[in-house]
């Protein structure tokens, strides 16, 4: 891997990394794994780097920088930068699914979903145990295009969030705290695009933020979860969902109201587009699984064919 001049300075200023090689139980595929974190290809907190992931993380000691990469061995080679970065290395068993267990998963009962799970043994749904900023980004990409949420993400975690230590290939940053949240201006939340009902939903929050955490945290599964979150006021099930999804790797979540998901469900299982009523009845056979089979469908390649133009971005910006 090549280094900007921005980057080996960087290195050169940074202390001797942690690193050690995790060999998990089952194989691992990372790019499916863990790169469906990223949130567009400018992520500052995730970027893929060839055969390297990179995330850039907060930790209670402070941000780390932590690279992943497949030795080929059975082994996954982790190495952190920062202060926080032997906290960073052990994450790494649940970022690569050590947590996932998909006991009762039954592949064979739809040849499509039978066919990728043969394709895609190593695929395995990651955890990063980080409850509020899943929240935090899950309610930036509320009723936005995802260019206009990663856009707005990008943003916001560049500006407020902490320059990630280390040798990115990019600049990167960690999440900021849900303080940080909650002190963000108006005119901050406007300038990334962001609408007011969303800015304030994280806002109100991020007052909450370590209890929402303690509570997600101690809830004994995903229903109990997803009560805990939709308490918020502003958040529903498809913010809920998609937060279960990101930070707690939760296999049963569904993202109900997502503007494609239903439609490409129905399209793969049954080769018409439903609605979310319709993706629910297919996907009861898979109940506690249902987001696996989700995973799996994406994993397939299988999509439904595009009708008509996208939707339009809309820019409350100019008004």
């Amino acid at each position: 891997m090549t280094l900007t001049a921005g980057a080996e300075s960087d290195a050169a200023a940074s202390p001797t990394p942690l690193e050690t090689v995790y060999r998990p139980a089952r194989p691992v595929d990372l790019l499916r794994t863990i790169g469906m974190l990223r949130r567009g290809p400018n992520d500052p907190t995730t970027a893929i780097d060839g055969p390297v992931i990179w995330r850039a993380v907060r930790t209670p000691q402070g941000a780390a920088t932590l690279a992943l990469r497949d030795v080929g061995d059975g082994g996954i080679r982790a190495t952190a930068w920062g202060a926080g970065a032997a906290h960073a290395l052990d994450t790494v068993p649940d970022l690569c699914g050590a947590s996932d267990d998909d006991a009762g998963f039954d592949a064979s009962l739809h040849p499509l979903i039978a066919d990728s799970a043969r394709r895609n043994p190593a695929l395995r749904l990651a955890r990063t145990g980080q409850v509020f900023d899943a929240l935090a980004c899950a309610i930036i990409e509320q009723k936005v295009t995802g260019l206009q949420a990663f856009g707005a993400w990008r943003h916001l975690v560049s500006r407020f969030g902490e320059r990630a230590p280390g040798p990115t290939p990019r600049p990167m940053s960690a999440v900021p705290p849900s303080s940080v949240w909650r002190s963000i201006p108006s005119w901050a939340w406007h300038r990334a695009g962001v609408e007011p009902p969303q800015s304030k939903t994280i806002a109100r929050a991020a007052d909450r933020g370590d209890s929402i955490e303690r509570a997600v945290r101690s809830a004994a599964d995903g229903a109990a979860r997803d009560r805990v979150l939709t308490s918020l006021p502003g958040v529903g099930p498809w913010t809920s969902a998609e937060t279960r999804i990101r930070a707690l790797g939760d296999p049963d979540a569904v993202s109900v109201g997502d503007y494609h998901l239903a439609h490409e469900v129905g399209y793969a299982l049954t080769g018409k587009r439903t609605d979310d009523d319709g993706m629910l009845e297919l996907l009861a056979p898979w109940t506690g699984h249902r987001q696996r089979v989700i995973r799996l469908i994406f994993a397939s390649g299988v999509r439904e064919p595009r009708r008509g133009p996208r939707l339009a971005p809309e820019d409350h910006r100019s008004r």
